[in-house]
């Protein structure tokens, strides 16, 4: 019987990607009880990227404090290798949209300040790298809000200091480093490209969905664009591929903490053992909420392909909504593709019934592969 590898990432909204992997081995074990199942959560560096490598290295999770993306304490959790040595954060954590109601949702006046506590925390409880996931940002600060956490300080032209927001990032006159510099082996996973600023930027592309209008829009990359002239290098940083992630995070990271960024879904591969494990697969199954034109630009799918391609072993896919043409799925690599919906259903109800479509669907791909052998 066959050797199948489950890597879905999270439905977002409805199921993490270790509930996916659980409903898709339910259907699977009823279908083809015989069958070698491999469940391998997978993350593309957004939410789940903390539960998804903690777990896969055996590790623990921490609550540690911090603050929200409007300055609110509070806790968020933190997870760590086996021997502590190395941390696992997600910036949306700490700097989420999903922590604001809707109606606070506004790129203006939030910041990173928290992501930046959380990076201190974990290295004062002995981290000394830390792989941080960057997704799901309530902000547009650059990542000066997590600069000041780690120590530099930002000074407006009258010489007081200040803890930046994306609406203020052009009262910044002056920044000085820290005195002691946060000693940390940063790598940060994100799975878009974008740069800094411009019509493809963090605040064109990402703003609409945390609040910004087209006047914030507009304010928010002239600010971008003002705080990284004040950065040495700043030009060349602000164009590198992924300085826009996660409303400039990743400038932030490369400019003020010397991080290394990283597609999200090759670093998830490499340290969940998905490649070890590969060899041995005769089908890749995987899934994700929904399965659209963006699948194929830097998306965990994508990379799961591409890596299976390699070893010819067939990707298939199970989503919550197919919003891919047929030839872009086989352009991306993918075998076999379907939604799991049983049904017209509005999105509420889809959500609430994900797990047990999914095991459904999952049960009827089994009867397909049953048929093949």
């Amino acid at each position: 019987m066959p050797h199948l590898l489950l890597c879905p990432d999270k439905f977002r909204g409805s199921l993490t990607a270790p509930e996916a992997a659980e409903a898709m081995a339910a259907g699977l074990r009823r279908a083809l009880p015989r069958a070698r199942l491999t469940l391998l959560p997978l993350s593309d560096g957004g939410e789940g990227f903390t539960q998804v490598l903690t777990q896969a290295h055996g590790g623990f999770f921490r609550k540690l404090p911090c603050r929200d993306p409007l300055g609110r304490p509070m806790e968020a959790e933190v997870g760590f290798s086996k021997n502590g040595k190395t941390a696992f954060v997600e910036m949306a954590a700490a700097s989420g949209l999903a922590l604001l109601a809707p109606t606070e949702r506004n790129p203006l006046g939030t910041n990173t300040y928290g992501t930046g506590q959380l990076l201190r925390a974990a290295a004062e409880a002995g981290a000394e790298t830390v792989l941080l996931g960057l997704g799901g940002s309530a902000t547009t600060d650059g990542g000066t809000g997590l600069a000041a956490a780690l120590g530099w300080q930002f000074h407006d032209k009258s010489g007081h200091a200040f803890v930046p927001t994306g609406g203020t990032l052009h009262h910044v006159a002056a920044i000085r480093p820290p005195e002691q510099p946060l000693r940390l082996c940063l790598t940060a996973a994100t799975d878009v490209r974008n740069p800094l600023c411009g019509p493809t930027g963090a605040a064109a592309v990402f703003g609409p969905q945390k609040g910004a209008s087209s006047e914030d829009i507009q304010a928010l990359d002239a600010g971008l664009r003002h705080m990284s002239r004040g950065v040495s290098g700043g030009a060349a940083l602000a164009r590198r591929p992924g300085a826009g992630a996660a409303g400039g995070l990743g400038f932030g990271l490369l400019a003020f903490a010397g991080a290394t960024l990283r597609p999200g879904p090759e670093l998830v591969l490499e340290q969940t053992g998905f490649y070890e494990k590969l060899k041995t697969a005769d089908y890749v199954l995987t899934g994700e909420g929904q399965l659209d034109g963006q699948t194929a630009g830097g998306k965990l799918i994508a990379g799961l392909c591409g890596a299976a391609r390699r070893h010819q072993v067939p990707v298939l896919a199970l989503c919550g909504m197919l919003a891919a043409p047929p030839q872009a799925l086989a352009r991306m690599g993918l075998t076999y593709a379907a939604a799991i919906g049983r049904g017209p259903a509005s999105l509420p109800a889809a959500l609430a019934t994900a797990a047990s479509d999914l095991e459904a669907a999952a049960f009827w791909l089994g009867k397909l592969l049953a048929r093949k052998k």
